[in-house]
C-alpha cells in the first residue's frame, strides 16, 4: 500500500492484523503479507507515482482524488483498479480481461495474457531513400560499435558508404 496520510497508513496495518486473526486462511495470508506485504508513506502524489511504477505490481487498486491522473502517468502495472467502486476480486471473476498477469516487476516491460498474444501478427521495415538508408545507417553503426557488435556496424557501414557516398573504414563508427 502506498499512501500519503499517515494516519491511514497506521489504521491500515491496524486492520490487516485483524484480518490476519479472522481469516479462515491466516497462516497463509500471514506469511504473504510477512513476505510481501508493506505499507509505505509518501510525501506527494509524484512520490506514489514513482515507488509504484518502481514496484510494478501485479494488481493496482487506486483510490484518491486523482485515479485519472494515476491511470494517465502509470506506466509499470498488471491491472488496475480505479476507485473504490472497483476491487481486484470483481476484475478477476467478472469485469476483468484476464487473470494471467506480470509478477515481481515483469510489469516494468510486459502487460498480461489477452487474445492478441495468441494471434500471429508480423513486423516488417522498409527505408525508401538513399537519404534514410545513410542517415539511419549511421546513427546505427554507432550504436552497434558502442556495444562492439562490428559485424553489426558493417551493415551500417556500408550503406553510409553505399547510399551517402562517404568512406567509413572496416570496424569505424560512421559519423
Amino acid at each position: 500500500m502506498l499512501t500519503n496520510s499517515k494516519r491511514l497508513a497506521e489504521e491500515t496495518l491496524v486492520e490487516i492484523q485483524r484480518i490476519l486473526e479472522i481469516l479462515p486462511t491466516k497462516e497463509t495470508a500471514r506469511t504473504s503479507w510477512e513476505d510481501y506485504g508493506e505499507v509505505i508513506l509518501c510525501d506527494t502524489y509524484d512520490e506514489m507515482l514513482t515507488v509504484a511504477n518502481d514496484i510494478a505490481s501485479e494488481y493496482v487498486q487506486v483510490m484518491t482524488d486523482r485515479n485519472v491522473w494515476f491511470l494517465e502517468n502509470m506506466h509499470s502495472y498488471g491491472t488496475l483498479f480505479l476507485g473504490p467502486r472497483t476491487n481486484l476480486a470483481n476484475g478477476d471473476k467478472v469485469i476483468g480481461t484476464n487473470h494471467t498477469l506480470p509478477t515481481k516487476k515483469a510489469g516494468r516491460y510486459k502487460s498480461g495474457i489477452w487474445v492478441g498474444k495468441f494471434l500471429k501478427t508480423h513486423s516488417y521495415q522498409c527505408v525508401t531513400t538513399d537519404e534514410s538508408a545513410a542517415e539511419i545507417g549511421a546513427y546505427g553503426s554507432r550504436l552497434c560499435l558502442l556495444e562492439r557488435f562490428v559485424g553489426y556496424a558493417e551493415q551500417c557501414n556500408l550503406r553510409v558508404r553505399r547510399y551517402g557516398g562517404k568512406n567509413v573504414p572496416y570496424g569505424t563508427a560512421a559519423e
